[in-house]
């Protein structure tokens, strides 16, 4: 039986929506190199992004001209995208992405971005996830996950904790479980700074090789890695990943 936790990853997305807008699911100069990479390996689609959310990246997607669909576990999420492009557009399956079911089974192109699969809280969670991109996927087509790398180098012998952002209007700190293969992300909104906003969420890290065992389990080869949307030289250095997968043919 494969462990869940949408429950809480439900409720979390859920009380997050009210934040956001329809307005931001627009493409910028800062999204266009993803939904250009994105854009090449649908084609004419379609595509399948799981976690949609907001529809931040999928629904510039759509505008693009790739028929676009979605899974994602929240309503509320939901209910802000499809203020920006209605449900006969860019149909939605609210559920959870390790096991729900999008319409149709022959997406040349699965996607998952901005560190999500993190957000399956279970090692079973994130293999089923992939074996469910692989459900969805025509043969030949791609299955793309992007996802920070671990920075456990950081970590000097007895510390958890390791800095991930520090800017003027934002604090994050991660802090590191080596044993359950958890993360928690403390995050703060700063202002003149004081903290305005604080939050954490809990995530399970995920390695590049990690996920190739999940890849082969679901019967997907790995196509390519970059460090970035550039497609930059994946190294080990990187502290991002973007990995391809590909849908062998049938013989």
């Amino acid at each position: 039986m494969v462990m869940d936790s949408s429950a809480e990853q439900r409720e979390r997305w859920d009380r997050i929506a009210a934040d956001w807008s329809p307005d931001e699911a627009v493409e910028t100069a800062a999204t266009a190199p993803m939904i250009d990479f994105l854009a090449e390996l649908a084609g004419d689609g379609p595509a399948l992004e799981f976690a949609i959310g907001t529809g931040r990246i999928g629904v510039p997607l759509a505008r693009r001209g790739v028929p676009v669909a979605g899974i994602d576990v929240s309503p509320a999420m939901v209910e802000v995208l499809h203020s920006a492009m209605p449900a006969a557009e860019l149909p939605v399956t609210v559920g959870s992405m390790a096991t729900a079911d999008a319409p149709g089974r022959d997406y040349q192109l699965v996607f998952l971005i901005a560190n999500a699969i993190t957000c399956l809280l279970h090692q079973d969670e994130q293999i089923a996830c992939f074996q469910n991109a692989a459900r969805h996927l025509r043969p030949g087509g791609y299955f793309v996950i992007q996802v920070w790398v671990p920075q456990l180098r950081q970590l000097p012998p007895g510390q958890t904790v390791v800095p991930a952002t520090a800017t003027d209007t934002q604090l994050i700190f991660d802090s590191y479980d080596l044993v359950t293969q958890r993360l928690l992300c403390h995050h703060y909104a700063l202002e003149n700074g004081v903290v305005v906003s604080p939050g954490t969420s809990h995530h399970r890290y995920v390695w590049p090789s990690e996920m190739d065992v999940m890849a082969k389990l679901a019967g997907l080869d790995l196509v390519n890695r970059y460090a970035g949307w550039d497609q930059a030289e994946f190294t080990g250095d990187s502290n991002s990943s973007i990995s391809i997968w590909q849908k062998p043919n049938r013989s």
